[in-house]
């Protein structure tokens, strides 16, 4: 597998564990407050990322850029992703809550565009257009077919956007600390930012709040939030954004709305219908194709050192020759 590829496979690792996120939230907020359920799971996360950081690495010397930087991955993709997607499975469903992060891919290839000056290739384009239709097809399900929906799924679906746009710009943001800072630094500042962020709300509500009614369950869905969701799919997405453009990396958010509606069905018995499995066939698709391209770039990037390594040797024999014909004058 090339490196590359191997990239791509843990972006989409990454956002199958992110949808993952989805359903444990869905089952978090019937036991925690939002905000409580939040810091618990960066507190935690920070707590493992921290010696793991100093034993391993060292703490990075951070400049003024990058702090600030951080500062804003951790208030878009922790603090108001989490907010507004917790609060939102509040009052949708976790499959709703998948499918509308289908608009991920596009918001990402084009802040990409705009602010990055990154350029859509045709197999990216084409991957973008097949991950909306999928995403599409599977919005047919709740138009055409009967199935169960949230309390107020208006009011839900519009807090699920919000944290679309907060997951968008995280990644934009990440490819600016993706080239000097390594994945395990980055998880752990944001992550130590991200629990800063939640802490005076989060204690607010510990005030009034009862420890000894949360079931085990939800115990172990913090921590699987902390350790899965939040240190091994961070140090995923960091790694694969480390070689793949952020308008790509767009792309293959499309496993995140795949991974929610499979595990909706078998952890909140929430249905699949054939829509759905269309759906998913559209965007695994468009994930081939992004994978397609990778491997036809490594390939030409061969064939280029191939050719300047051929290039070298003969203009090398050229320069022999040369120094042989001036040493026959003398």
């Amino acid at each position: 597998m090339t490196g590359k590829l191997t990239a791509y496979v843990k972006i989409v690792l990454a956002m199958s564990i992110a949808g993952s996120s989805v359903v444990a939230g869905k089952l978090l907020v019937a036991s925690f407050p939002v905000f409580m359920a939040a810091e618990l799971r960066f507190l935690l996360a920070a707590l493992i990322l921290t010696p793991l950081l100093l034993k391993l690495e060292g703490f990075p010397s951070l400049n003024k850029r990058e702090v600030v930087i951080l500062l804003l991955q951790a208030l878009s993709g922790v603090f108001l992703f989490s907010i507004f997607m917790l609060y939102g499975l509040k009052y949708t469903t976790a499959v709703e809550g998948g499918i509308i992060t289908s608009s991920l891919p596009a918001v990402v290839a084009v802040l990409a565009c705009f602010t990055l000056g990154e350029k859509l290739s045709r197999y990216t384009i084409a991957g973008i257009v097949l991950t909306i239709l999928g995403t599409q097809v599977i919005h047919l399900t709740g138009t055409l077919s009967e199935v169960e929906r949230g309390a107020a799924p208006v009011i839900g679906n519009l807090f699920i956007v919000g944290a679309v746009i907060g997951e968008a710009v995280f990644i934009i943001l990440g490819k600016s600390t993706a080239n000097r800072l390594s994945p395990l630094a980055v998880s752990t500042v944001v992550s130590i930012f991200g629990a800063v962020l939640f802490s005076p709300f989060a204690i607010r509500e510990a005030l009034t709040f009862s420890f000894i009614e949360v079931p085990l369950q939800a115990w172990l869905l913090i921590g699987y939030s902390g350790i899965v969701v939040t240190v091994i799919a961070f140090i995923l997405m960091y790694q694969g954004l480390k070689q793949v453009p952020a308008s790509k990396a767009g792309v293959l958010t499309g496993a995140l709305p795949i991974s929610t509606v499979l595990l909706s069905a078998m952890f909140l018995k929430e249905g699949i219908s054939l829509f759905h499995l269309l759906g998913i066939a559209a965007v695994l698709t468009a994930i081939y194709l992004i994978s397609k391209e990778s491997e036809t770039e490594d390939n030409r990037q061969v064939q280029t050192k191939s050719d300047d390594m051929q290039s070298s040797k003969e203009q090398s024999f050229q320069e022999k020759r040369s120094c042989v014909k001036s040493q026959n004058y003398f």
